[in-house]
């Protein structure tokens, strides 16, 4: 893995794993050979995750369980797994990813991943008040419009070009601008920093103050609200 390569050539040490973060016993075999090679576990970063495009109405229930397991399920056993592993050695961060669509309608239609990453806000504050007394840490990203490969293949279908998916990203962000990627690393290392050692139970918005923001989501890419005869459209 890159990453990994990359790691050494700045003075560290890395083992690279694959595992299925749908499978438990996947997981199960990846942690341990962790705890092989280092002793313990001090950081979980949970980063897993996925868009399953489709609003209630339009979810067969294969994607509506595909979202959740993939952007819940994988939270749930990492942490399964590795919180015992913290609470043996009496420390630990837990850093969990989520979204901006997980407090806020963003302008697109995918109730799984929105639905799933609510619960992660949550599952993140219920773990930090359950084991803050045993010195294990959790708190949450939550980024809004980021420029990533990924983002482009998953919502191509709702534009019309690249040039537009930037466009119309960038409008909805206060700042005019997309984040990057190293913006949400830079939040999630903190994190997991002891510099952040008095910090428990939050979920921080790395989103150029979106989610602050009144101003509603482009309309390019979804149908024009039209309110009812009689009833202004201003707000």
């Amino acid at each position: 893995m890159r990453i990994a390569k990359l790691i050494p050539e700045a003075g560290g040490t890395a083992l690279s794993l694959t595992a299925d973060a749908t499978d438990l016993a996947s997981m199960d075999r990846a942690v341990q050979e962790v705890v092989r090679a280092w002793g313990q576990i001090d950081v979980l970063h949970n980063n897993v995750g996925a868009t399953i495009m489709g609003g209630p109405a339009e979810l067969s229930e294969a994607d509506y369980i595909r979202g959740i397991e993939m952007n819940l399920g994988t939270v749930w056993r990492s942490s399964k797994l590795v919180l015992p592993q913290m609470v043996k050695a009496g420390r630990g961060a837990i850093v969990n990813i989520s979204s901006l669509a997980a407090i806020r309608w963003t302008g697109y239609k995918y109730f799984a991943y929105s639905a799933a990453k609510a619960e992660v806000n949550h599952a993140t504050v219920t773990m930090a008040l359950q084991y803050a007394r045993q010195g294990i840490r959790a708190n949450c990203v939550m980024p809004g419009v980021i420029d990533t490969p990924l983002v482009y293949r998953e919502i191509a279908g709702t534009y019309g070009s690249d040039e537009e998916i930037r466009a119309a990203r960038a409008a909805m962000v206060p700042c005019g601008f997309a984040g990057r990627p190293q913006d949400v690393a830079a939040a999630a290392l903190f994190l997991a920093s002891d510099d952040a050692r008095f910090i428990n139970g939050v979920c921080i918005p790395v989103d150029g103050g979106q989610h602050a923001s009144a101003a509603g989501a482009p309309h390019s890419h979804s149908s024009q609200f039209e309110p009812p005869e009689g009833v202004s459209a201003q707000t």
